[in-house]
């Protein structure tokens, strides 16, 4: 886990400032004290994970443990994935720079990036990667478009901390996603799923979905822990400082977000684990079309950042924000339309399943980009086309300096 910019596992190019104050990194001994005795944490955090996720599903076969979280819930709000989400996202919008943002809205380039990405290009990629899939499983189709149409508005804060990504950047683009989200999630989704499946010949059910259901959703996952964020950020930071805020309070609260995500990974797959082992032919196809999505969408906007000329952590940042989807809503969405154990509602719950080990690949695969694609810094089409020229003029000396044998030069 990150607890400053001093205690990364890895080591990609720093963030450049904003033009604005930085807050002093803390100069006594305990950064690196605490670089120390967390490293081994980090460095092993794929096997934390991946012993929840075991635990998981081990706890899912038993049926009081899987029956009693899946009602423990308030309308379609699961209170022990919301008390998960929220505690899991408090550490990472309590410590954005949030007098940094105003200077990151007027950024044209990564703003419309970013909403091209998750607005034009994600959900019509979700719904033709799932149409390859599943268009003789109907119902399925419908539950994975509901995957796609939800942009991530939670756990993509965790997976960008991870991958040191601007955390900036990342609060900014999820507020953005979340209103983006109020007024178009209802949109796409009725018209992918009562519109362009039927005009390609899939029989599908019609769907009505509210705005008053996305925003629930953005309310509860999102709304809590950005008001909690930025009432420690106004309060303790102008109570103590902003050396104390950023250089101890910060890394203080670093541990609750990864002890909340195994939390959260172990009450998601006590819930629905038990699918994997019961039903592989269906998880199989509701995963293939996901993984793909996830793998293309991260990768094309990681590179469509670095070919903008970004620096690593918005390209980080831009590629988690993009990849990512919102499982809680589309879950709701598909139980409020479909019902308890409908198909449709089955293939959103194979989200996560998927999208919590695939994200975690891709934290180490951003993490290598950063020292692979950023060792000479970001990409830069003015020196490219310096080299190319330097390199075509030195082709052309060689060449003319160079005479054959037994000619002679005039």
């Amino acid at each position: 886990m990150e607890t400053s910019s001093s205690s990364r596992v890895t080591d990609p190019p720093q963030q450049q400032p904003l033009s604005v104050e930085v807050s002093l990194p803390p100069s006594s001994d305990d950064g690196e004290k605490t670089k120390m005795a967390l490293s081994w944490v980090d460095k092993l955090l794929t096997v934390w994970i991946l012993l929840a996720v075991g635990l998981g599903i081990g706890l899912s076969q038993i049926d009081q443990v899987r029956e009693g979280l899946k009602g423990a819930k308030v309308g379609t709000t699961n209170i022990p994935i919301a008390i998960g989400l929220v505690l899991m996202m408090y550490p990472p919008l309590a410590k954005v720079h949030y007098d940094w943002i105003p200077k990151l809205l007027v950024q044209v380039r990564p703003m419309v990036l970013s909403v091209v990405q998750n607005w034009i290009l994600g959900p019509l990629l979700m719904f033709f990667l799932a149409f390859a899939f599943l268009k003789d499983y109907p119902e399925y189709l419908q539950g994975v478009i509901l995957v796609g149409c939800a942009r991530c508005i939670a756990m993509v804060i965790v997976w960008n901390e991870f991958a040191a990504g601007d955390s900036e950047l990342c609060a900014t683009l999820v507020a953005l996603n979340s209103i983006l989200t109020v007024f178009l999630y209802s949109f796409y989704a009725v018209a992918l799923i009562n519109k362009l499946a039927p005009a390609l010949g899939v029989q599908t059910t019609s769907v009505t979905i509210t705005m008053v259901q996305a925003l629930e959703s953005v309310a509860i996952y999102l709304g809590i822990p950005f008001a909690l964020g930025v009432l420690s950020w106004l309060v303790l930071r102008r109570a103590k400082g902003e050396e104390w805020y950023y250089g101890k309070f910060a890394k203080w609260i670093s541990p609750i977000t990864l002890a909340a995500l195994l939390y959260t990974i172990v009450i998601m797959f006590s819930m629905e684990g038990y699918q994997i082992i019961t039903k592989p032919k269906e998880l199989a196809l509701c995963a293939a079309p996901m993984l793909i999505y996830f793998a293309v969408m991260f990768l094309g906007s990681f590179f469509m950042a670095y070919f903008l000329e970004m620096d690593y952590p918005k390209c980080a940042t831009i590629a988690f924000t993009a990849a990512s989807n919102n499982f809680e809503l589309a879950l709701a969405v598909a139980l409020a339309v479909f019902g308890t154990g409908s198909a449709g509602a089955f293939a959103t719950i194979i989200g996560p399943l998927v999208e919590i080990p695939v994200m975690l690949a891709l934290v180490h695969v951003s993490n290598l980009f950063a020292k692979v694609c950023f060792k000479n810094g970001p990409w830069s089409w003015r020196e490219w086309r310096n080299r190319r020229s330097r390199g075509k003029d030195d082709g052309d000396g060689a060449t003319t300096s160079q005479k054959p044998d037994g000619v002679v030069q005039s």
